[in-house]
């Protein structure tokens, strides 16, 4: 899959901004570009044919892009559409509903035509995968067997999907970190995929368990997280997780980062 084969909807209220995005991505490649300045009229759009990418703003005169990235979610045909948001919101209640709805990446205000590029040729992988028709070379990942833990069921879905395209097929999803320690329980893992806030059991508290009372001590642990406190993640890190990655997931760095873990080369 080529970057022109992708359809993209770029949702933004400012003709000048609008024009500069529009402008940066005929420049990386991308030719199948319709424009909006509000999420309602792009909304029916997707309801007449599904893109492969939506760039939207956060504030739009109709609706925020949170509200446009739920509406996506709600529907079966755009729950998996890739988003991707540019905005200088900083604000965590509007973007965090945007990191676990499995945004593909948040791009500040201004952004550079490098870092677009990076977000989608990330994208492009993720959906050339997911979309792949022929056998991915993942051997050494057939027969891996991972527990994802995540209260939010959008976020636990993106990261079963992002396993799926990367080959791994026996993907067990718990709620919290007390369903997970049942589930180790009964069966054995050769990684797990955890968020940090949760109720009941965080991801703290869960790489404590695993580390120092479960059957399985040494299996590696990767945190995905919005979490920006830098005492809560150096606790993580003193508890013995493996690796720690950022909301939004990027995806070519959870694909290095699986077959790091699991096969100890570094690709």
């Amino acid at each position: 899959m080529n970057l022109d084969d992708l359809l993209v909807l770029v949702i933004e209220p400012s003709n000048m901004q609008r024009h500069i995005i529009t402008g940066h991505l005929r420049a990386i490649g991308l030719e199948e570009i319709e424009e909006f300045d509000e999420a309602a009229p792009a909304l029916e759009r997707m309801g007449q044919i599904v893109p492969d990418i939506v760039v939207s703003s956060m504030h739009l005169p109709d609706m925020t892009g949170t509200d446009l990235v739920r509406r996506m979610r709600q529907s079966p045909d755009l729950m998996d559409v890739t988003f991707l948001l540019i905005s200088s919101e900083t604000h965590y209640r509007y973007l965090e509903p945007i990191r676990q709805a499995g945004a593909i990446a948040i791009l500040p205000k201004p952004f550079t035509q490098e870092a677009l590029s990076t977000a989608l040729r990330n994208t492009m992988h993720y959906i050339r995968d997911t979309q792949e028709v022929e056998p991915l070379d993942n051997d050494e990942l057939e027969d891996m067997r991972v527990l994802v833990v995540d209260d939010s069921l959008l976020s636990r879905k993106f990261v079963r999907k992002s396993m799926n395209a990367i080959g791994i097929e026996h993907v067990i999803e718990a709620k919290d970190g007390a369903e997970a320690l049942q589930i180790m329980k009964q069966e054995s893992f050769d990684l797990v995929i955890s968020d940090y806030n949760m109720p009941n059991i965080d991801g703290l508290e869960l790489v404590e368990h695993i580390r120092h009372y479960s059957d399985q001590p040494s299996v590696p642990v990767m945190m995905i997280t919005s979490e920006q406190n830098e005492g809560r993640l150096a606790a993580v890190e003193s508890a013995g997780v493996s690796a720690i990655c950022n909301k939004p997931l990027n995806y070519d760095m959870l694909k290095q980062l699986v077959r790091q873990l699991v096969t100890g080369i570094d690709v």
